[in-house]
């Protein structure tokens, strides 16, 4: 018989996956398959800035536009149960940045000020004055950028797994198997979809040369940030340090940084329905 101790740690091994799945992996070590994008309302490809930027909107008649800005080397279809849950009660707005996705690379060499133009751009032309950003990792970068150049168009701001400076950097490798997943997965995705299916290797080597550079954004500008701001993270984030997520709320007038459980730099996948609660608290008015 067993006692109550060895029922406790029975129950314990049952709930961690340890006493069926000898190969348990924790949820934040996890790449989960994208879920089928939603059919959307209007979709296109606008000229900008020398590219044709993909877009398509959701919910058109929805209240409070709210931009969905994916992260590096990856598309908007990364954001496919965001996209279910957050449509029943926002207007959404999705993009692919330039080069990635659906959307074209030029010769430019690639800049988060630009990828932030093509933004803005887009806004100015489907006549959206003022919107949330609900930004992961570049994309976050991105919305950042608009918040500080362009306040009066930003009214709140969810950055996810994104950093302000390369400084924030961990020194220590990823895991390297699921590092070499991502990027398996991520090729695949952007042949599929893209209009120049073989032309991941050039977006890897657009990408590379700008975060050799880039991020390095001004202290004082983000000091000036108007928008109501939530910078939020993974609690086993793999490339940057939790104090520079928390120098960053620091910077910017009464942020709030909310660490989700659990996850890591792909949180939104690992537990679509923490991160949306994450969402819906900001953009419900409860930062």
């Amino acid at each position: 018989m067993i006692n109550k101790t060895g029922r406790l740690l029975l129950l314990v091994m049952l709930l961690t996956g340890c006493a069926t799945n000898r190969n348990f992996t924790p949820r934040w070590k996890t790449l989960p398959e994208l879920t089928v994008m939603p059919k959307a309302d209007i979709s296109g490809l606008l000229p900008v800035n020398g590219i044709q930027l993909y877009y398509a909107i959701y919910n058109q008649q929805g209240k409070e536009p709210v931009l969905l800005l994916h992260g590096g080397l990856t598309s908007s279809d990364y954001w496919g149960m965001e996209i279910l849950l957050l449509k029943k009660t926002h207007k959404l707005i999705i993009v692919d940045s330039r080069g990635h996705g659906r959307s074209t690379l030029s010769g430019q060499p690639l800049t988060y000020e630009l990828m932030a133009s093509d933004v803005l751009l887009l806004m100015n032309d489907l006549k959206i004055l003022k919107a949330s950003v609900v930004g992961w990792s570049d994309g976050g970068i991105i919305g950042l950028i608009l918040a500080m150049q362009h306040p009066e168009r930003i009214d709140k701001l969810f950055t996810f797994g994104t950093n302000f400076s390369r400084s924030g950097e961990k020194t220590e490798a990823p895991d390297t198997a699921l590092a070499a997943h991502f990027i398996k997965q991520a090729k695949g995705d952007y042949s599929r979809i893209s209009p120049t299916p073989n032309g991941f290797p050039a977006l890897k080597k657009a990408l590379l040369k700008m975060y050799g550079a880039e991020p390095e954004l001004d202290t004082n500008q983000i000091k000036t940030i108007t928008a109501t701001t939530v910078i939020a993270c993974g609690q086993y984030e793999q490339f940057y340090k939790r104090e520079h997520f928390q120098a960053l709320a620091n910077l910017i007038p009464h942020a709030k940084l909310v660490v989700l459980r659990n996850v890591s730099h792909g949180g939104p996948l690992q537990d679509p329905s923490g991160f949306h609660r994450a969402v819906m608290h900001l953009l419900d008015g409860k930062k």
